[in-house]
């Protein structure tokens, strides 16, 4: 029999294990972060002012639960700590715990998940796809039946760079030139095969070399003239690319409208997005590109208080929610509810975006 507290359903009883692991110090708890920069000045006292009813007591006090994100020298963690520092605040109320924990990112998020060791992942968009299918690396799995959305975070743009030399203004300027697209395999490579793809080329017939240099060299590549424009796959603003942009004379470039539609269509797990031109001083306005998005997701057996805690704590301090990390700057609230998300969104999470008017009445 289960012990009281447990969550219902399967995966209630191996959460509780975990939590209980995560209370034994296996997890960076969100108390950490003011150290780490991400909680701005003031917070406190913009969250304490912020309309809305006071949340309504969950099903069980003192409800911990884990965020699983990813690497603490990436995006997703930072972003799952903002996510868990407006549900602390306001635990005296509602009694929700949310701890945040490093993990190997989208596919680890995602077993887990499917295990019940988490009660949230941060995930990107087209690993959420091909998971709820049971496709690519899940096909022996089997389709995610049970997963469910909560919100879209921070887009995960295509990002091209190429060196000044180039006199490059688009990605279709890049013919004949020398680019690195990364290593076999890799997710940047995929993601330029299939835009080249649906323009009807290769890499191999567009490009004069293909490189492969891997995320961690491909900077030092192109600052050292090996390669004449590299593809990126990160989130924005990024300090090593804008030093490297300054440093070494790099331009960005944009990817052409239609190319970007008709590959949309064919793979809705990317979405149009651009490059705000302000945030790297980009002369020609905003860069025009597409790409996966970072996506919160839970699973079916969530209970509704704990979803609509957390989606309560994001929308209700929205403003300070976009300040805890630059990432998640440009945010907005109708992106967060309808961009990228190819499974059903948890009731709870509907419910309340229903009711902010968010989204249509059923």
């Amino acid at each position: 029999m289960a012990a009281p507290g447990t969550p219902p359903g399967p995966r209630g009883p191996r959460w509780r294990r975990s939590i209980r692991r995560a209370l034994g110090g296996t997890l960076v708890v969100l108390a950490l972060l003011p150290g780490l920069g991400l909680m701005p000045e003031g917070l406190g006292a913009s969250v304490s002012q912020a309309a809305g009813p006071p949340l309504p007591p969950p099903a069980r006090p003192s409800t911990p639960f884990i965020v699983g994100t990813g690497n603490v020298a990436g995006t997703y963690f930072p972003s799952g700590g903002a996510i868990c520092r407006l549900v602390n605040h306001d635990r005296p109320s509602h009694g929700l715990h949310c701890l945040v924990e490093p993990t190997g990112g989208s596919l680890d998020n995602l077993d887990a998940l499917r295990r019940g060791d988490i009660a949230f992942g941060i995930v990107q968009s087209d690993w959420q796809y091909l998971a709820a299918r049971g496709e690519g690396p899940f096909a022996g799995k089997g389709p995610f039946e049970g997963l469910r959305a909560v919100f879209s975070l921070q887009a995960e743009p295509f990002t091209v760079l190429a060196r000044d030399a180039v006199r490059a203004r688009s990605f279709a300027d890049l013919k004949g030139w020398r680019v690195n697209i990364g290593p076999p395999g890799s997710g940047t490579r995929a993601t330029t095969d299939a835009l080249l793809t649906v323009q009807g080329r290769t890499a191999a017939d567009f490009f004069s070399h293909v490189g492969e240099e891997d995320p961690g060299t491909q900077v030092a590549a192109l600052c050292e003239g090996r390669v004449d424009a590299a593809v990126f796959a990160v989130s924005h603003p990024n300090g090593a690319l804008k030093e490297a942009m300054a440093r070494c004379g790099l331009t960005l470039l944009g990817i052409d409208a239609d190319a970007v539609k008709r590959l949309c269509e064919a793979m809705p797990f990317f979405v149009p997005t651009v490059i705000p031109s302000d945030l790297y001083h980009a002369p020609g306005g905003d860069v025009p590109t597409f790409g996966p998005r970072a996506l919160l997701l839970t699973t079916a057996d969530t209970p509704d208080a704990v979803v609509r805690g957390v989606v309560r704590a994001v929308f209700d301090h929205f403003d300070d929610f976009r300040r805890l990390y630059p990432a998640l700057a440009t945010l907005t609230r109708e992106d967060m509810v309808r961009s990228a998300l190819n499974v059903p969104l948890h009731p709870a999470a509907q419910a309340y975006y229903r009711d902010a008017g968010l989204l249509p009445s059923p």
